[in-house]
């Protein structure tokens, strides 16, 4: 399986929604590794490590959010996988 590495930008109502605590359950349900964090100007970010399929999942979710989000618009960037991370985390 194709270990890949995808950086997501979220867009829209994305705070204040759950949307970190919503990310890092379903990172978990996949498998995935990496971290998610609110930015500074109101979009979420999140560093996606795993298998090709499960971090394509994971960005599909990304487009709907959890319940109460409104998500407006998604930005992917791939990048090379490198693996450094043990778990999926929430940053401050």
């Amino acid at each position: 399986m194709e270990k890949v590495r995808a950086r997501v930008i979220i867009d829209g109502r994305v705070q204040g929604v759950f949307f970190r605590a919503h990310a890092q359950e379903m990172a978990y349900l996949l498998n995935l590794k990496g971290w998610v964090k609110n930015r500074r100007d109101g979009r979420v970010e999140a560093l996606l490590e795993g298998d090709r399929d499960t971090v394509e999942q994971m960005i599909q979710w990304c487009h709907r959010g959890p319940p109460q989000a409104k998500v407006t618009s998604v930005l992917i960037t791939w990048e090379d996988f490198i693996g450094e991370f043990k778990d999926f985390s929430i940053l401050y």
